[in-house]
């Protein structure tokens, strides 16, 4: 698998669970780039339980409400978030960066300096008697290099090769028109300092604002990210690979048009130190992640719009589910299988609910009519997602845990030597029977 959040927050379930995971990325080198992303409880409870709670609490700040807003910030609908709805385990606001920085650094802690290697590109991989044998290329000398695994766990994004492996016939990902100019900037902290806003309607027309980082001094500014979805009109291209850099006087002309009482958007503009622009994409849903000892997980398997704040989250979710399917399981292909029927009907179902915009219907309807939704209507659409993605208050609380207490020691699968499992730009392998996994 990969070395993204995905990837990462996979090996260390793996290790958890018994396992000896290696992690290969196709990056050169891994660094702390990106902009903000949502940890919602669900994935926040599957962190804490990997001994993570308190340095994600130490890099995150716990937003404890969302506010939907029109276009002109007038309220819509409000909802608690986090500990004050009532779950056992917060919500965290941070930047994508640092949550990377943090699983990099407890893999290789835990895992061992050599736990994670980069600059390999994935080629692809054969079958054999024993197992899995992945193909890669060394990017600095262009040498070939080949891993033998029990089991190949694709976590290589959107653009997956593992994916396009296993359904060759897919094409490019599917793209609704919407870009989405992301910046973050120091600001005054907003409303209550604790809020995520989301103002306007429908894609292409919605401004998203949230703190990832308090002031370093009292009355001194936050740093915030901030997301603008623009639509630039039927003649532009489908989206390149490359994310474009917009240009300062663009994104100005971009935000002129709204009128937001709580925020300067040009001080937005201006203290952002880039802003990129990302094509708003999804896949359509598989009919099957695993196939033998190879499985998809994260955005390989089930990449979706960013509406509801669930993609990173469920790819966490499923790192989880996948070291608990593998050590209940003594045979890898019903373990992939197990964790392909526990895992893909759900996170399917949240791919289609985005494309109908998920909880943020909420706000597409009060445009459409030109006022807030009923409090009652707007509590079902949110409670209706939440359930979808086994994610209410109850889902959470009270499901059993994931965590793999005390893995009984397997010398055939955990613990005798030999090469440690392998992964590049995207897949995971463990070794095979009678090395190591």
């Amino acid at each position: 698998m990969g070395g993204g959040i995905a990837g990462l927050t996979c090996a260390l379930s793996l290790h958890a669970a018994g396992f000896r995971p290696r992690v290969s990325e196709a990056a050169r080198t891994i660094e702390a780039v990106g902009v903000g992303i949502n940890l919602l409880p669900h994935a926040v409870r599957e962190l804490a339980e990997l001994g993570l709670a308190d340095e994600l609490a130490a890099i995150a700040l716990p937003p404890s409400r969302l506010g939907y807003h029109d276009r002109a910030g007038g309220p819509i609908w409000a909802e608690p978030l986090g500990l004050a709805a009532g779950y056992r385990w917060p919500q965290f606001s941070v930047h994508r960066g640092r949550l990377h920085m943090m699983l990099l650094a407890a893999v290789r802690e835990r895992l061992g300096p050599d736990a994670v290697r980069t600059g390999l590109m994935f080629r692809g991989f054969e079958r054999t008697s024993g197992g899995i044998r992945a193909h890669f290329r060394d990017r600095a000398s262009g040498a070939p290099a080949v891993e033998d695994a029990d089991v190949l766990v694709g976590s290589d994004g959107i653009d997956s090769v593992v994916r396009a492996r296993l359904h060759p016939d897919e094409g490019a990902a599917r793209w609704n028109g919407v870009h989405m100019w992301r910046g973050v900037a120091r600001h005054p902290h907003i409303l209550d300092g604790r809020s995520i806003v989301v103002a306007g309607g429908t894609p292409g027309a919605k401004f998203v604002a949230y703190p990832i980082e308090d002031p370093a001094t009292p009355g001194g500014e936050a740093l915030l990210n901030w997301v603008l979805e623009v639509r630039h009109g039927p003649s532009v291209e489908p989206p390149n690979p490359s994310h474009r850099r917009v240009p300062a006087a663009e994104a100005r002309a971009g935000l002129a048009e709204w009128d937001l009482p709580w925020l300067d958007p040009m001080s937005l503009v201006e203290r952002s130190s880039t802003i990129l622009e990302y094509p708003m994409l999804d896949r359509d849903p598989l009919p099957r992640w695993s196939f033998g000892r190879v499985t998809l997980l994260g955005d390989a398997a089930h990449p979706m719009f960013p509406m509801g704040m669930n993609g990173g989250s469920q790819s966490i979710v499923d790192a989880r589910v996948l070291a608990w399917c593998l050590a209940r399981e003594p045979d890898p292909v019903a373990a992939l299988d197990r964790y392909d029927a526990l895992r893909r009907g759900t996170v399917n179902a949240i791919v289609l609910a985005n494309r109908n915009l998920g909880p943020e219907e909420i706000i597409a309807r009060a445009a459409e009519h030109a006022g807030p939704l009923s409090a009652d209507r707007a509590e079902e659409i949110a409670t209706r997602y939440k359930r979808l993605a086994q994610a209410t208050v109850a889902q959470v609380n009270t499901h059993a845990s994931w965590t793999v207490p005390h893995p009984a020691p397997d010398p055939r699968r955990r613990e005798a030597p030999g090469p440690a499992p392998t992964s590049t730009g995207g897949e995971l392998t463990t070794p095979p029977s009678g090395t190591t996994a």
